[in-house]
């Protein structure tokens, strides 16, 4: 007997969501070393080209079904949350290359870390989803919530220590907005934990 085909835009979630995963790995990997800045932002483009082609498909779908296995709405705005993710740490990594950063700094290789759990747990989430398993989810959207905790905290230690520590105006521009986008995308990964919460609400 032939296995059930996943609902589409169950099954384009959680390819948003593996992509999401392989882009934070990528991403914690890279900053480990910056050995390679240019080729770094290059593979962040395509990781966010193929969740822009995800995107796509759910806008497509939506178009032309008209029963779908939860509410319009929330797979749209659950789409554009996981997409704000992949913005992020793409966007961060445009800023090493414009901004000529090409050294090792451990609070973007903390957040860097903050982020890959995060996927993890989005991926989880996502794929729970898709199984119907909603209660099951809460699990993975506490910790999201947690992990923004760290996110938030993290950015406070680095701001301080910066301005303790950076003497060169235009280093201290340039690390405090790095800093800021990363703890912007620990908190996107929060608003997909803060989606799933309402999904959750209305479909159990």
């Amino acid at each position: 007997m032939r296995a059930k085909k996943k609902d589409i835009f169950f099954q384009t979630l959680e390819n948003m969501a593996d992509t999401i995963v392989q882009a934070a790995d990528y991403f914690a990997q890279q900053v480990s070393d910056f050995s390679d800045v240019k080729q770094f932002a290059k593979q962040m483009k395509e990781f966010e080209s193929t969740c822009d082609s995800y995107t796509h498909t759910i806008i497509v779908e939506l178009n032309k079904t008209f029963i779908t296995p939860i509410e319009r709405d929330d797979i749209m705005n659950l789409t554009t949350t996981l997409d704000d993710v992949i913005d992020g740490l793409e966007a961060t990594t445009t800023r090493f290359v414009m901004y000529h950063l090409d050294q090792p700094d451990e609070y973007i290789a903390k957040f860097a870390e903050i982020m890959r759990i995060s996927a993890y747990e989005i991926q989880k989430a996502i794929h729970l989803l898709s199984q119907k398993k909603l209660l099951a989810i809460r699990e993975y959207t506490i910790r999201l919530n947690d992990l923004e905790n760290q996110g938030d905290e993290l950015l406070r230690l680095c701001i301080t220590e910066l301005f303790a520590k950076v003497t060169d105006p235009i280093l201290l521009i340039k690390k405090k907005e790095i800093y800021e986008r990363l703890e912007t995308t620990t908190d996107a990964c929060e608003h997909v934990a803060n989606m799933l919460e309402s999904i959750i609400m209305r479909n159990s």
